[in-house]
């Protein structure tokens, strides 16, 4: 198994306004996330990976950076991100950030110079008439300023985009990642990878793009160890095996994976494709079911699609609530078991539904607003989590929570899964204090199997079987290590995923 940390290791994602509130103030900031450092060395992950912790006017929920180069006032201090660091380090726990490379925020210096200036907007995309592009957040991609002239913004119109033609965009971006590489950071996650450089036609996957990763991976393996994760949502699996050559990204996240429905041959042909895509050219996969962009995999899977839909196409559809937690503990247990790494968003580990019941007036996502309300935006696997006691705030603080929580959250806080054996908390604990030991980075071998199982065994010997039929199935022989769920005798029952050690 390797010893390069960043290709087997389990990282674990922290929406930062989400995760704890340390000072009362309704937010969760640095001050919490410090205090339940020992809640995930306990959980068993390798590696923190923070969205943007930088000052932001929060339009994006921080992806409108503002200063690359310090921390959000309402989050903590650039000390005390140090000082965060350097307790992760102490108990053998990486920091990943997020870099944000394609916009910066109207707020930001170089921004403002440019709308005092018409001869400094060379580092944005300026142009006397827009075309017709239109915002990935709903309405036009392109904003009038007061001199009559547009800015393009692919996001919301307080993130305009960099113009990366412009020496000044590269340099900039370079002394960002030395910058935070000085202060500790073992990586960044690239923010819409694949989308920096724009022609007359389109501004996704051009070739440019790949020479700044070629610059930045010279500059991250000046610094040794450290990991650069591309946000890469390409349909064309060979161009997106572009961006992991053995002179660009590390890694990217494998959204074939996380958008898949709970079916046994999409899923069976989703992992031989990616494992097709990385084996050649020596990256390790990455196993994704969430992020803080996504429907919670309780709620997906529950559903009569269980598939990923952009755009809040299945919001509101029904859900049922136990078959949701039944597959999601399975699917659990299953991309743990892939080879490569995997990525934990906070709140899966306690298997917290999607909030869909938010009221309209709370709601902040820019999705929810550019589209006059027709999407429901991301807020609803944005909402703070719960650590403790029978009511609101759960733990999460002493003052309000900046969106609210489900009064039903009070069985599914840490603290009282902790007490539970088989609660979805204990679940992910056991499952990566194994997996540290006999999964990760590596191979598998596919097993025979019945169409409706997902069966195959890894390097170490463990073998994973998962049911995604309708009856019980036989289990292969061997010592079960680990199950989703209660197991009848010699079978293993639907949605269900069991971990065995095959016999000597």
């Amino acid at each position: 198994m390797s010893q390069t940390w960043w290709r087997g290791a389990a990282i674990y994602q922290v929406y930062l306004r989400s995760f704890a509130d340390g000072n009362g103030d309704g937010v969760g900031d640095l001050a919490g996330l410090r205090s339940r450092l020992p809640y995930l060395k306990d959980l068993g992950i390798d590696a923190i990976w923070l969205n943007p912790w930088y000052p932001s006017p929060m339009a994006d929920g921080g992806y409108d950076v503002a200063d690359y180069r310090d921390i959000e006032p309402v989050f903590g201090t650039l000390a005390e991100a140090e000082t965060f660091i350097a307790e992760a380090h102490e108990l053998d726990i990486r920091v990943i950030i997020d870099v944000v490379p394609n916009h910066s925020s109207t707020a930001s210096a170089w921004f403002q110079q440019a709308l005092a200036d018409p001869g400094a907007r060379a580092r944005f995309w300026f142009r006397d008439e827009p075309n017709d592009w239109q915002s990935i957040f709903g309405g036009p991609a392109w904003t009038q300023v007061a001199d009559g002239q547009w800015y393009l913004h692919l996001f919301a119109p307080e993130q305009p985009d960099f113009n990366w033609a412009d020496p000044d965009v590269h340099r900039e971006f370079e002394d960002v990642l030395r910058f935070w590489f000085d202060r500790g950071v073992d990586g960044f996650r690239i923010d819409s990878a694949a989308l920096l450089f724009k022609s007359d036609t389109s501004y996704e996957d051009l070739d440019e793009v790949h020479d700044v990763y070629r610059r930045w991976r010279e500059v991250a393996d000046e610094y040794g160890e450290r990991v650069l994760i591309g946000e890469v949502w390409l349909p064309d699996q060979e161009r997106f095996a572009r961006y992991l050559r053995p002179d660009e990204l590390h890694t990217a996240f494998n959204f074939d994976f996380l958008s898949c429905p709970w079916e046994p041959a999409e899923l069976r042909r989703v992992i031989d494709l990616t494992l097709a895509t990385h084996i050649p050219i020596g990256a390790p996969p990455t196993w994704v079911l969430s992020n803080h962009d996504v429907t919670r995999p309780v709620t997906r899977y529950g559903r009569a699609d269980t598939a990923f839909a952009h755009g809040g196409a299945l919001h509101g559809s029904p859900s049922d609530a136990e078959l949701g937690y039944r597959r999601a503990r399975a699917a659990a247990l299953l991309a743990m078991a892939l080879p490569g790494c995997v990525y934990v968003y906070q709140g899966e580990e306690l298997g917290l539904p999607e909030v869909e019941a938010l009221p309209d007036e709370l709601r902040q996502d820019p999705m929810y607003v550019r589209s006059g309300g027709a999407n429901p935006g991301r807020d609803g696997c944005r909402v703070p989590l719960p650590w403790s006691g029978d009511e609101p705030p759960f733990g999460f603080g002493d003052g309000r929570p900046w969106l609210p929580q489900p009064e039903g959250w009070r069985k599914l806080t840490a603290e009282a899964q902790r007490a539970d054996l088989g609660s979805m908390l204990n679940l992910y604990r056991t499952a990566l204090g194994l997996r540290r030991d006999l999964l990760g980075d590596g191979t598998l071998g596919w097993l025979p199997s019945g169409p409706d199982v997902l069966a195959f065994t890894r390097d170490s010997g463990l073998t994973c079987v998962s049911n995604l039929g309708t009856g019980p199935v036989p289990l292969p022989a061997g010592t079960v290590l680990l199950a989703s769920g209660p197991l009848d005798d010699a079978t293993l029952p639907p949605d269900t995923t069991a971990w065995l050690t095959t016999p000597a």
